[in-house]
C-alpha cells in the first residue's frame, strides 16, 4: 500500500495516512477547477444529447453522426488534443448486423435411428453466424451443466466428460456459492462460448429447465465489429471459428433430451445452484442447417486525448469511458418512438466531456496522460468498448486503468456510491479517498443480481486484463431510509430503456456535478502516482485476464 502515502505536492495532490484511513489534499488550483464545475453545463450537454433531432444515436445514422460532432467539438473548445486515427478525435469501427434465414432447420436422431423435426422459433432458435454465410452440421449432443470449467473455484462442468467434436448443451447460471461479480462473468455468453471452444466443442445449446419456457427469435439480428478483411474482430455470440452453431432449445426439447441419463429435470436447477455437476453425454446427436445475411456499416469512437506533465509517465494513460450511443427509433410507448437516452447515457458523456474541462482548466497536468473515450455500439453489445480496449489507438499496455460512466442514475442527491468492480483492484483505495474528501460513503452493490459489472464498458477493460471500475450510485438517502435502490427500481420501470428517459424526466444535476468530482478525483490520483493500479493478490479477474499486462 505505500503508493498511497506520498504524492509529490507539485502533483496537486497529496494522500495522508494509510490505506485504511486516507486524507486526501489538493493544490488550489485543483480545488478551484474542482468547484467550477457547473450543473447546468452537465444539463446543456444532456439536453443538447437527448434532443429528438438526434433520434435516438443509434449507431450509423445522422443522429448519432451529430453527437460525434458535438464531443469533437467539445474536445476542441476545451484544448483537448485529438486521441483517436491519424491525428483525428476518431477510431473507425466496422459494424455488421446478422440476421439468421428464415428456413433454418434442426433435426434430433437417437441411436434407433428416430428423428425429431424441431419448429424454428418454436422449438429452437439459432444466431446468425457472423462470418459464414452458409452452415451445416451434424454432431453428438452432451450436457454440460452450466457451461463452466473453475477449477479453483471447485466447480467444474466439464470434469469427466469429452466434447471434443461435439454439442454441448447448457443452461444458463452459476453456482450460488460464486461471487456476484465471479457468478456474472462465469454466466456471461462470451466465457460459455469461449470454454467450449477450448474444450473442443463445435457447437453451443442453450436450453431451459423450465418445461414451458420457449425460445427468442433472433430474427431482429445480432451484431459485430469486424475487421478490414471482413473476420470477427469482436462478437458476444462468436468467439471462434470452431463454434459452428449458437442455438436455443425449448424446456420441452431439453426434457426430451434427457430422457435416459437419469437427470431429473425438476431438480436440476437445485443441484447445479448448489455447486454439483450434472454432466452427461445425450442419447441424441444433432443434424442442423442454416444461413446468414448481413448488413454492414461504419461508426467512431470519438477519443480526446491530454498529454501528462511527466517526461515518462506521460506514455501511460488512464482512460475515462462513456458510451455516445443509444437505441434509436423503435415500437411508439405513449404515442413516441424516438428512443433519446438522456440518462442512458448522454448524461455518462456529459459527465466525461465536464471531466476534460477540470483537466483542461489546469496549468500545471498530471503526470500520466488521460484520455476520453466515447464509445460507440455500446447498446449492440460493448462492442465499441470492447474493440477499442483490445484495439486502442495507445500500446495497450501502457493504459494503466479505466473508470467508466455509463447511466448514473442521477435522479436523487449522490451521498454514497458503489465502486463496482473496484473491489478488485487497488483502484478501491482511490475510490475511498475520492469519496472520502467529498464526504459520501462507499457501499456494496445493493443490486448483484443486476449483473451491472459485465453489463458495461468497463468490463471490456478487464477481459484485456486492465483494472477498471463503474462508479454506480449507493443507497443512502437524506431521509435516512437509504433506499435509493428501491426508488430507482420505480424509475426503471417508467424511463430505462423507453422514450421517456428525455431531459424533462427527473433529474439531479447537482449529483450529476459531484459525479463528475468523483470520478476526476479517482482518474487524477491514479494519473498522478508512480505505481500503477495492480490486481489485488489471488483476484478472481486478474489471475484469467492480468497475465495479459504481465509482460508490460
Amino acid at each position: 500500500m505505500k503508493r498511497f502515502l506520498f504524492l509529490a505536492l507539485s502533483c496537486g495532490l497529496l494522500l495522508q495516512g494509510s490505506a485504511a484511513a486516507q486524507s486526501l489534499a489538493l493544490d488550489k488550483p485543483v480545488e478551484k477547477s474542482l468547484k467550477k464545475v457547473k450543473p447546468n453545463d452537465i444539463k446543456a450537454h444532456i439536453t443538447y444529447l437527448a434532443d429528438d433531432r438526434l433520434l435516438g444515436r443509434k449507431p450509423g445514422t445522422e443522429g448519432y453522426q451529430m453527437a460525434v460532432d458535438y464531443v469533437v467539438e467539445h474536445y476542441k473548445k476545451a484544448g483537448i488534443e485529438p486521441g483517436g486515427e491519424n491525428g483525428t478525435y476518431l477510431q473507425l469501427v466496422r459494424l455488421r448486423q446478422s440476421f439468421p434465414g428464415k428456413e433454418a432447420s434442426m433435426t434430433l436422431a437417437d441411436s434407433m435411428g428416430s428423428e425429431i423435426q424441431l419448429t424454428y422459433n418454436k422449438d429452437f432458435s439459432v444466431y446468425p453466424h457472423a462470418e459464414e454465410p452458409e452452415v451445416s452440421l451434424e454432431a453428438p449432443l452432451v450436457f454440460a451443466g452450466y457451461g463452466i470449467s473453475a477449477p479453483d473455484l471447485d466447480y467444474d462442468d466439464y470434469a469427466g466428460i469429452d466434447v471434443t467434436g461435439k454439442i454441448v448443451v447448457v443452461l444458463r447460471g452459476a453456482p450460488a456459492s460464486f461471487p456476484s461479480t465471479v457468478s456474472a462473468y462465469s454466466r456471461d455468453m462470451m466465457t460459455v462460448l469461449k470454454t467450449a471452444a477450448e474444450k473442443g466443442a463445435v457447437g453451443v445449446i442453450v436450453a431451459s429447465d423450465n418445461p414451458k419456457a420457449g425460445v427468442v427469435s433472433q430474427d431482429r439480428g445480432t451484431y459485430s465489429v469486424m475487421d478490414p478483411n471482413g473476420k470477427v474482430a469482436v462478437s458476444r455470440n462468436y468467439v471462434s471459428d470452431k463454434i459452428r452453431v449458437l442455438a436455443s432449445i425449448s424446456g420441452a426439447t431439453f426434457e426430451q433430451l434427457l430422457k435416459g441419463t437419469g437427470i431429473e429435470m425438476a431438480k436440476l436447477g437445485d443441484q447445479l445452484k448448489q455447486g454439483k455437476p450434472a454432466s452427461a453425454p445425450l442419447a441424441h446427436s444433432l443434424r442442423t442447417r442454416y444461413t446468414s445475411n448481413y448488413k454492414d456499416f461504419e461508426s467512431h469512437n470519438v477519443i480526446g486525448k491530454i498529454t501528462g506533465s511527466d517526461p515518462q509517465l506521460q506514455n501511460e494513460y488512464v482512460v475515462h469511458s462513456a458510451h455516445l450511443d443509444h437505441v434509436g427509433i423503435g415500437r411508439p410507448v405513449n404515442g413516441d418512438s424516438i428512443y433519446n437516452g438522456a440518462h442512458d447515457n448522454a448524461s455518462g458523456v456529459a459527465s466525461v466531456l465536464e471531466i476534460g474541462k477540470v483537466y483542461s482548466r489546469l496549468k500545471e497536468k498530471p503526470k500520466r496522460s488521460i484520455l476520453l473515450v466515447m464509445v460507440t455500439a455500446e447498446e449492440m453489445g460493448l462492442l465499441g468498448s470492447a474493440y477499442f480496449a483490445r484495439f486502442p489507438t495507445v500500446p495497450r499496455e501502457q493504459i494503466v486503468a479505466n473508470i467508466n460512466t455509463d447511466m448514473p442514475t442521477i435522479i436523487a442527491p449522490l451521498l454514497s456510491v458503489v465502486g463496482l468492480g473496484a473491489n478488485h483492484s487497488t483502484l478501491e483505495n482511490e475510490v475511498a479517498a475520492a469519496a472520502q474528501h467529498l464526504g459520501m460513503t462507499v457501499e456494496e452493490d445493493p443490486e448483484p443480481e443486476q449483473m451491472r459489472f459485465i453489463r458495461s464498458d468497463q468490463y471490456s477493460f478487464v477481459m484485456q486484463g486492465i483494472p477498471a471500475l463503474h462508479i454506480k450510485y449507493g443507497n443512502k438517502t437524506k431521509d435516512g431510509q437509504n433506499n435509493l435502490n428501491k426508488q430507482v427500481e420505480q424509475w426503471r420501470k417508467v424511463h430505462y430503456h423507453l422514450p421517456q428517459d428525455e431531459v424533462t424526466s427527473t433529474f439531479d444535476f447537482d449529483a450529476g456535478k459531484k459525479y463528475v468530482q468523483l470520478n476526476f478525483l479517482i482518474s487524477y490520483q491514479v494519473a498522478n502516482t508512480t505505481e500503477r493500479p495492480s490486481w489485488k493478490p489471488g483476484d478472481f479477474f486478474g489471475s484469467r485476464f492480468g497475465k495479459r499486462m504481465s509482460n508490460e
